[in-house]
């Protein structure tokens, strides 16, 4: 049972029961005033019933169409509820009824003002008309639910394709900081192992060896810190993978990007070497940035201005001219680069800021750079 609808439940007593008014008006006088009013009365009690059984609803007013002619409008009404709510082989069927039943009043109370012919004429034009009329109406609502449940979906779809990126990209931050702290804890077992076996060195070779492995016990312990913080399930970090490039490699990225043809124009105002996360982060930044400029910007001149200093931050500022309205990217993206970029930046500590300004796409990215 469909639930109380004022609205549609006024509606429909308002319209059927002026219709009904109408055409019991239409009737005049004579005995059958009297079971006309009846079947009226009950004729808009079964219109009031379509609204929650479309099909009992219908076939009761049909039946009563038989009786009076000021069924009628609730017969026609339930046809058309039927044609909206149910399949085609059920509004049929409840037409078919309605149009019989129209058949028998008009074989026993025949209209003064039309033929019989006519009027079954009238009658089967005018149910034609209501089950097409439900039909349509009946698809569109459905192609409406179905247009919703895409969107649904499609939402649902790129929340899960944002989650397996920062997923991605926490497992490659990952898999970066394992081959570090690999390369300091064998840095440390080379020493520890020099002590062990040249225990004839002099004291000042034995207290370097030892600073040496200090330090590269607490840089170990700082890089394994990390990867704690970047894990948040048990990952397989044993994959070979090669170094991965540092902002000191920033100037081949460049280089390969102008003979591919790009127009990059690069302002390095660094202090220093910058450290080893934020220089891996902030190359990753530089990448991806020329990337996004030659898909969705291709042939305009980028900008790259890297800033920073021990103690300060480093600054990663890439621009470029927006496209002309209207142009197309050279190659479909998927849409979370810039997703698992900003994940990078926040688990290395940072921001990362992109928008549309001036006439111009601004990617910025800070990172820290401890003195």
């Amino acid at each position: 049972m469909r639930p109380l609808r004022p609205l549609a439940v006024a509606a429909m007593a308002l319209g059927v029961g002026a219709l009904t008014g109408l055409t019991l008006w239409g009737q005049g006088g004579g005995p059958l005033l009297w079971p006309d009013v009846a079947v009226a009365v009950l004729s808009l009690a079964a219109a009031l019933a379509q609204l929650w059984w479309p099909v009992s609803g219908a076939l009761a007013a049909a039946l009563l169409a038989v009786a009076s002619p000021v069924a009628t409008p609730a017969a026609t009404t339930g046809a058309l509820q039927v044609a909206q709510r149910r399949r085609f082989p059920v509004a049929a069927a409840v037409a078919a009824a309605g149009m019989a039943a129209h058949l028998v009043q008009g074989l026993w109370r025949p209209s003064s003002g039309i033929s019989l012919g006519w009027w079954l004429l009238l009658i089967c034009a005018a149910y034609g008309a209501l089950l097409g009329w439900g039909g349509l109406a009946r698809s569109r609502r459905a192609l409406l639910i179905s247009l919703h449940e895409r969107a649904r979906r499609a939402e649902a779809e790129q929340g899960r394709r944002v989650a397996e990126a920062r997923m991605a990209e926490r497992r490659r931050l990952a898999r970066e900081m394992h081959d570090v702290l690999a390369h300091r804890l064998s840095l440390v077992a080379t020493h520890a192992g020099a002590l062990e076996y040249r225990p004839d060195s002099s004291p000042d070779q034995l207290a370097r060896a030892a600073g040496v492995v200090r330090s590269g016990v607490h840089q170990a312990l700082e890089e394994l810190r990390q990867v704690i913080g970047l894990l948040r399930e048990e990952d397989d970090l044993l994959d070979e993978l090669e170094p991965q490039p540092t902002l000191a490699d920033v100037a081949r990225l460049v280089a390969e990007a102008r003979q591919a043809g790009q127009a990059v124009r690069v302002s390095d105002e660094t202090e220093g070497a910058a450290p080893p996360v934020a220089g891996r982060t902030g190359y990753r930044v530089v990448q991806e940035g020329l990337t996004n400029a030659r898909k969705h910007a291709p042939g305009q001149p980028v900008e790259v201005l890297l800033r920073g200093a021990p103690g300060t931050r480093l600054l990663i500022d890439i621009s470029n001219p927006l496209p002309p309205p209207g142009s197309a990217p050279v190659a479909p993206g998927s849409g979370v680069g810039l997703v698992g970029l900003t994940e990078r930046v926040r688990l290395a500590g940072g921001q990362l800021d992109h928008h549309k300004t001036g006439g111009r796409f601004r990617l910025q990215a800070w990172l820290p750079w401890p003195a």
